[in-house]
C-alpha cells in the first residue's frame, strides 16, 4: 500500500476551501489532462455525507471507472472519500483543513492506495503510480488553490436559495 501526504497552503478562509474542495467542478478543471467526467450519483454542485460519485477518465492510457464515497463528513475540517468500484484494490483520501487565520487555510491531503495485483501490483506501485498520484493530487491542489484564491471562486459553488421575500400586503 502506497500512503501520500500534500500539505497546501491556501490564502482563502476554510469553509472556501472546504466547499471547493467537495467540488465536482473544480474536480473536474483540476483533471481536464485526463478526460475525467463525472458520470454518475452525484455529478455537479458540493458532494456531501455518504453521497457518491462515479468517474470515467483515461489514465496511463487506459480507460478507468471509479466510484468513491464521501465515508467521513465534519464541516469544515475534515472530510473522507473512499473507493467503492475501481480499479484498486483500495483506496482512501482523507482531506483535513485547519484554519491558519481567518484569510488562511491549511489543506493536508492524505492518500492511501494498493495496487489491484499484489505482487505485480508492490512493483507498479513503486516504479509508476505513486508519483503519478502524487502528481496528479499536486495538479488538482494547485487548481484548488487559484480558484480559492481568485475573484471568480463563487462561479465554482452552488448559489445559496433566496431568502422568501414576504408579502408587503
Amino acid at each position: 500500500m502506497v500512503e501520500l501526504e500534500l500539505t497546501t497552503i491556501i490564502a482563502a478562509p476554510i469553509q472556501r476551501c472546504f466547499n471547493l474542495s467537495r467540488s465536482i467542478e473544480v474536480h473536474l478543471r483540476g483533471t481536464e489532462h485526463s478526460g475525467e467526467q463525472a458520470v454518475g450519483g452525484v455529478t455537479s454542485g458540493l458532494i456531501g455525507p455518504n453521497q457518491f460519485v462515479r468517474w470515467r477518465a483515461t489514465h496511463l492510457g487506459v480507460r478507468q471507472h471509479l466510484a468513491s464515497r464521501i465515508t467521513a463528513f465534519d464541516p469544515p475540517a475534515y472530510f473522507q472519500d473512499t473507493m467503492i468500484e475501481g480499479a484498486f484494490r483500495f483506496m482512501q483520501h482523507d482531506h483535513d483543513f485547519k484554519a491558519l487565520t481567518p484569510n488562511q487555510t491549511e489543506m493536508v491531503d492524505r492518500f492511501r492506495f494498493a495496487a489491484p495485483i499484489p505482487i505485480l501490483g508492490l512493483i507498479a506501485e513503486r516504479l509508476v503510480l505513486r508519483r503519478y498520484m502524487r502528481d496528479l493530487l499536486q495538479k488538482r491542489n494547485q487548481i484548488l488553490k487559484e480558484i480559492a484564491e481568485s475573484g471568480n471562486w463563487q462561479d465554482f459553488l452552488p448559489t445559496p436559495p433566496a431568502e422568501p421575500v414576504a408579502d408587503p400586503h
